[in-house]
């Protein structure tokens, strides 16, 4: 698999904000638990991925680098259901579903 990022999305994207979400399933695809939350974005790269710090903590956190599946938000305020915060006009929305690993 050729990774690629594409350098102009990636200038762009840099000091804005994204609101994640992330869904964690098991095999059966039963859901085990849903995460939120929103950060800045700080670097994008290969090695990193997407690095955002994190709006509620200030953590980093690294997020897949794949550009293409960050979607551009619409304005407005969206309520975390983890959390009950409202995130006001994010730049970008990125959902992820992860499952546990395949064993061999």
């Amino acid at each position: 698999m050729d990774l690629h990022i594409d350098p102009i999305k990636a200038r762009i994207m840099i000091g804005k904000m994204v609101l994640v979400g992330i869904t964690r399933r098991d095999r059966s695809d039963n859901v085990l638990g849903l995460e939120q939350y929103f950060g800045i974005v700080l670097r994008v790269n290969l090695d990193e991925g997407l690095v955002i710090s994190r709006g509620d903590t200030g953590e980093e956190m690294s997020l897949p680098p794949m550009l293409e599946r960050y979607e551009e938000a619409e304005k407005g305020e969206y309520q975390l259901k983890t959390t009950g915060f409202v995130v006001k006009d994010p730049d970008y929305l990125a959902t992820w579903t992860v499952y546990p690993p395949v064993n061999h």
